[in-house]
């Protein structure tokens, strides 16, 4: 996890900033090191703040741990969801905060936007 730090976010509570540069279609955050797959039972006793970490993905649950689950959302996302993980969508700079666009993501919860983007839709999920 070097790549990458967990601090203080403008967005939003914590956030992933990069700790190097990464360059275009590279992978961001890695997945199988940070996501666990769940039935909707388990689904069922989560939380609601545990919801908000849970997509419905290839007909599977899937809750993001650390550092995965700090990723905030942006209408203006650099980074987009891959089956390895988060892959940068342009060439991120060392210190910038890694961003995904949940709008297009089947989570659980409605959740009010922080983005702050000029591309603002308002609401995720």
């Amino acid at each position: 996890m070097k790549d990458i730090i967990i601090k203080k976010s403008k967005i939003h509570g914590k956030g992933v900033f990069a700790n190097r540069d990464f360059k275009k279609g590279e992978v961001v955050i890695d997945y199988s090191t940070c996501s666990e797959k769940l039935t909707e039972k388990q689904v069922k006793k989560l939380s609601e703040n545990q919801k908000r970490y849970v997509s419905f993905i290839n007909g599977k649950y899937v809750l993001f741990k650390s550092p995965a689950n700090y990723v905030n959302h942006s209408c203006d996302a650099n980074t987009k969801t891959s089956k390895k993980g988060d892959v940068a969508l342009r060439n991120i700079k060392k210190g910038e905060e890694i961003t995904g666009d949940y709008s297009n993501e089947n989570i659980l919860v409605k959740i009010k936007c922080k983005c702050g983007s000029k591309n603002c839709k308002g609401i995720i999920g």
